[in-house]
């Protein structure tokens, strides 16, 4: 079956397929899911997210996203996790978690990469917002169950709300509608092909920070 006859949704499931499983089967992900790692390795784990949802969300509004053809149809204020990131944070490392808060190198360049994409590339944008999003909305909900088991955090409350998304009733419905607008997705088949490289970028960037976490909390 040639490429042009694939669903793009289905091109890039199965382009980063095996790179979504190496970052699952990580060892630093490993680890905190088998619960050889303590609340601390968790709570660092959630600011690294922190910096990763504040460049998606925030570079989309500093470049005005809402109204672009391309990344505006994706940017649904359901998703949003910045505001729950920041209670999860207040509530894992109290009232002044800001004060000491800083991005791990990979980090730092997985969040410079997106607000890059966001500001001249909105096909690359897109890459980074599906490689996410669906993502928390799937196996996400694998790290919510077993951090409320592990650590006692209050069943989705604070702690694990990054995982909770309350706006959106029915999950599968939703990630179904995310893949049309990707199968919809206003680009041609070279442009598809460099989105598709974005988003295996973006699984990397992804297992980078997840390496260094690791190097910081060997199992």
């Amino acid at each position: 079956m040639s490429t042009a006859t694939i669903p793009f949704s289905a091109r890039l499931r199965e382009a980063s397929a095996a790179q979504h499983t190496a970052v699952s089967d990580s060892g630093f992900m490993t680890a905190l899911l088998d619960g050889r790692l303590g609340l601390d390795a968790y709570a660092r784990y959630t600011e690294q997210l922190w910096f990763v949802y504040a460049a998606l969300e925030g570079a989309a509004r500093g470049a005005g996203l809402a109204d672009d053809p391309v990344a505006g149809p994706f940017l649904r204020p359901e998703l949003a996790r910045t505001p729950e990131l920041a209670r999860d944070l207040a509530y894992l490392r109290g009232p002044d978690w800001r004060h000491d808060l800083a991005p791990l190198p990979a980090t730092a360049a997985y969040a410079a990469r997106i607000e890059e994409c966001a500001a001249g590339w909105r096909g690359g944008y897109v890459a980074h917002h599906y490689t996410r999003y669906l993502g928390d909305l799937s196996g996400g909900q694998v790290v919510r169950d077993r951090a409320e088991r592990q650590w006692g955090l209050p069943h989705r409350g604070d702690g694990v709300r990054f995982y909770v998304f309350d706006a959106i009733d029915n999950p599968a419905a939703f990630k179904r509608a995310y893949r049309t607008l990707l199968d919809a997705l206003p680009a041609d088949g070279a442009e598809k092909q460099r989105i598709v490289g974005e988003c295996r970028r973006a699984f990397a960037c992804n297992g980078a920070v997840l390496s260094e976490l690791g190097e910081l909390y060997p199992a």
